[in-house]
């Protein structure tokens, strides 16, 4: 067992009896990474939505929502491998597994969007 996987474990530690509405360590962590990841997934969306109207679009969106979806995929990645559990243990591993898909999506539309070619306006056309 690797040190790393011995501290996640020891964070997402909890109780055997829980009910359906605690709210343990693991859920904690996967709601974070879930809103994390939605988050990036708004931005990146506007993001790639703006860049289609605009010749110009600012680098802040597009790397915000790298940095969020890189954040959300770890953190779900990490209540998936600590998770001693399945579904309805408390583990918060249904949430990981959200917190990995929003993430990943968040990454998607980031680098959509970082990478899609700018619009230019022919100088003949006004």
């Amino acid at each position: 067992m690797s040190v790393h996987h011995m501290v996640a474990t020891h964070i997402l530690a909890q109780p055997t009896n829980v009910s359906a509405y605690t709210m343990t360590a693991g859920r904690l962590w996967s709601l974070v990474a879930a809103l994390s990841g939605l988050t990036g997934v708004i931005i990146g969306a506007r993001t790639l939505a703006r860049s289609k109207k605009r010749t110009t679009t600012g680098r802040r969106g597009p790397i915000t929502s790298l940095a969020t979806g890189t954040a959300a995929t770890t953190i779900g990645a990490l209540v998936i491998a600590a998770a001693e559990g399945g579904p309805g243990t408390g583990y918060g591993i249904v949430g990981g597994y959200v917190a990995v898909a929003v993430g990943l999506t968040a990454l998607l539309l980031g680098g959509l969007s970082l990478t899609r070619p700018r619009h230019t306006t022919h100088p003949d056309r006004k």
